[in-house]
């Protein structure tokens, strides 16, 4: 039996996000997978220096989606395993590392939140952005602890409050035109589930990590070539889809038109040499702002 556990263990608990992201959510990040990267990537960075890797680490990356961080981590470490719930994402997952001629990485579908993995079988656990949808968060960690050998890292981004998003900017424009939900309230599952570090040190306390720290960090986000195509981008989006599935036709187009205007702001024109974009590249960049937050599991490595 290898680190991933039992093969046959494919019990899925978080059915309401698996319909998601293996229906046209994952779909569209599938099809996507440059334009997702784009706006993740800059968190590759801060979370693998986080994370400390070594050439001799077995690596967990929770959530993993079309897996770059998965492959990312497997250039530095013995072995990485991916696990995503979305069939549709790791294929074009698997598909990548085939593409970049990677032997020391695998994939797997499985609900990190119950997965029988087995026990110590990792020294890091790494997750961008996919660590806010457990139906039970504090299940959820110590089933990933369990994982890990004693003394493992766990490493991962997670946004801060919705407000303090470029975003926010962008949603305020559309829920101008059309009915969106409040992305500001913090939920118990969902993007901003994390969006509190104290509660984030609950989670993780009461699941048996120790050492647990919470880290501010901006990351810029590209969201487009120009505004028309970052609003584009965002209508294609699954809860953007969802939100305004009910929604007229034209009130949409409205709001459509109002996300690419606020969008316009953002736009940065690619460096010319005269020091006017202090050398950034081109298209629409709007700052995230997020969570680097690390961990350890008890116990002498």
């Amino acid at each position: 039996m290898g680190p991933m556990g039992p093969m046959g263990d494919n019990r899925i608990v978080n059915t309401h996000q698996a319909e998601a992201w293996n229906g046209y959510e994952g779909r569209h990040w599938a099809a996507h997978q440059a334009r997702y990267d784009a706006l993740n990537d800059p968190a590759n960075t801060p979370l693998l220096n986080a994370a400390r890797l070594r050439e001799t680490d077995r690596v967990l990356d929770v959530g993993c989606g079309n897996g770059h961080l998965t492959r990312l981590a497997a250039r530095t470490a013995a072995h990485a395993l991916g696990v995503d719930l979305s069939a549709p994402m790791l294929e074009r997952a698997r598909a990548s590392a085939a593409g970049e001629h990677l032997d020391n990485v695998s994939f797997l579908r499985a609900d990190a939140q119950v997965h029988a993995f087995q026990d110590a079988a990792f020294d890091v656990a790494l997750s961008r952005f996919g660590i806010m949808f457990f139906a039970d968060p504090v299940a959820a960690f110590a089933n990933i602890g369990r994982a890990l050998r004693p003394g493992g890292r766990l490493a991962f981004v997670c946004p801060q409050s919705f407000d303090r998003m470029d975003q926010s900017v962008i949603f305020a424009a559309v829920a101008g035109h059309v009915p969106l939900p409040d992305l500001s309230r913090e939920a118990e599952t969902g993007p901003a589930s994390f969006a509190d570090p104290a509660c984030t040190t609950r989670v993780l306390r009461d699941a048996g990590f120790d050492d647990i720290a919470a880290e501010p960090v901006e990351l810029p986000q590209l969201w487009g070539e120009d505004a028309e195509d970052a609003a584009d981008f965002l209508f294609g989006w699954g809860p953007m889809r969802h939100w305004l599935r009910d929604a007229a036709p034209d009130a949409v187009d409205r709001a459509r038109r109002a996300a690419a205007e606020a969008f316009r702001a953002y736009e940065v024109k690619e460096a010319d040499g005269t020091g006017g974009t202090g050398g950034a590249k081109g298209g629409v960049r709007l700052m995230a702002r997020h969570w680097l937050v690390t961990a350890t599991r008890p116990g002498t490595p």
